[in-house]
């Protein structure tokens, strides 16, 4: 992402800080974006309407359509130095209507709010969050309701030690991405490398085995790998981070640590039984973050939605 030309703003008609909107025209103030301000609603009872013809149920969805579609209107015309445009469907999914405007459309990021625990102040996490986070092929941010402040973490989350090629491009789109969201937020880059502790079993069966060298063999490779992928991007030294541990314990930690307002990272986007079954690393990460996240795919991704 070297440019953001067109945002959809997912905009949630049951609160009242419109949390997408706010990010995406603090993002299209600075990047001259246009934005698409879209709503998915759906009210079963109209379906369920058997005295009415099909016609009346027709032209009744058309009146609900035609009123969301003034209230957006409302809400985005006191933003007059912002590009917008609206859009309200009728779909009993809205992951999947936001899906189909992605990929029907040519959007560079789809911005969407997230709901927040009054008690515990988390960031809470709906499963249209997550079928977007599995499914949707454009850059996804989920934000919290928050500012952005000048000088602010952004957090480049990456895999730096892979020799897998798709894990590699993934690294240069995160830390890409995450250094454009950086330069136009204001905000410093810093970059985040998690690696795995010895395994417990091969001390075990094996009793030559040196668990303290291994282990500083890997966390050597891990950080050569990651001041290698820190020098191509230009990032300081001190704003790296290694640390051994699970990425879902070092990544929510290290943002902790620096208070970051973004963190940025890869999605496999695995679906199905597999992805019930085995779960999915970054999925793990994102839910014990507790800022806003940018979700990237792979390049040549294609979602379940465009088969």
């Amino acid at each position: 992402m070297d440019k953001i030309k067109r945002i959809l703003a997912v905009v949630d008609p049951t609160v009242e800080q419109q949390q997408s909107l706010s990010r995406s025209i603090e993002l299209a103030r600075k990047s001259g974006a246009q934005i698409t301000a879209f709503l998915s609603i759906y009210d079963f009872s109209y379906e369920m309407t058997t005295m009415l013809s099909a016609e009346e149920r027709e032209a009744m969805r058309k009146a609900v359509l035609s009123e969301k579609e003034q209230w957006l209107k409302t809400l985005t015309h006191q933003y007059q130095d912002v590009q917008f445009d609206t859009k309200v469907v009728w779909h009993n999914r809205p992951f999947e209507a936001i899906i189909r405007e992605v990929l029907g459309h040519d959007y560079d990021l789809v911005v969407k709010g997230t709901h927040q625990h009054d008690t515990l102040k988390s960031v809470i996490f709906t499963p249209t969050d997550w079928h977007l986070i599995r499914k949707c092929p454009a850059p996804l941010l989920l934000v919290k309701d928050h500012n952005w402040p000048v000088g602010g973490a952004v957090v480049a989350a990456v895999n730096a030690s892979s020799d897998d090629e798709q894990h590699q491009a993934l690294n240069q789109r995160i830390v890409q991405d995450a250094k454009f969201i950086a330069q136009l937020a204001q905000g410093d880059l810093h970059l985040v490398n998690a690696y795995p502790a010895t395994p417990v079993n091969i001390a075990i069966e094996i009793p030559e085995f040196n668990p303290s060298q291994y282990n500083e063999t890997v966390k050597e490779h891990h950080l050569n790998s990651t001041r290698e992928l820190g020098a191509q991007h230009g990032i300081a030294t001190h704003h790296q981070h290694v640390e051994e541990g699970l990425p879902e314990d070092v990544i929510p930690r290290i943002a902790k640590k620096l208070d970051s307002e973004l963190v940025v990272m890869g999605t496999v986007g695995r679906t199905g039984l597999s992805a019930a079954l085995v779960g999915n690393t970054a999925e793990h990460v994102i839910d014990s973050l507790d800022c806003d996240v940018l979700a990237l795919k792979p390049d040549g991704y294609h979602s379940p939605l465009e088969d």
